[in-house]
């Protein structure tokens, strides 16, 4: 005879199987500027960019070392979204280096200041942050 907790453990919940992140959006407030930021200073490789007219607004695709994507978007009066202090949504994007000091002084060379490095209590692994041009926090992580 069936009751209701044997009902309950009879079903198999079926998880979605993902490979992997394949892109993440980041709306920009100041396209050129961002678009600088994320091709020029941090050596982003672009996929292709459109201009969607009827919103006014760009789309750019960008490879990070030929494996990951982020998609730059323009719109007209995008709101703010607070980083700090921390607020509900993404926290920051995490981007791996081998050699963080290294990556620290490219990004200081042009103008773009980290905070002091930080040692992961869990992994005893080193990190830092940086910002975009629009205040999102990103992170450089030592593998």
């Amino acid at each position: 005879m069936l009751n209701a907790n044997s009902l309950i453990y009879s079903f198999k919940i079926q998880s979605l199987f993902m490979l992997r992140i394949h892109h993440i959006a980041i709306i920009c407030s100041d396209y050129e500027k961002s678009k600088d930021f994320y091709v020029n200073k941090l050596g982003f490789t672009i996929l292709a960019e459109v201009y969607r007219a009827e919103r006014k607004s760009y789309k750019l695709d960008l490879a990070v070392n030929g494996v990951y994507q982020i998609e730059l978007f323009s719109f007209e009066n995008p709101p703010a979204r607070p980083s700090r202090p921390e607020a509900q949504g993404l926290r920051h994007l995490a981007f791996e280096v081998d050699d963080i000091e290294k990556e620290i002084s490219r990004l200081n060379d042009q103008g773009i200041t980290t905070e002091p490095i930080r040692i992961d209590e869990f992994t005893d692994k080193r990190f830092t942050f940086f910002a975009d041009p629009d205040g999102l926090p990103l992170e450089l992580y030592e593998i």
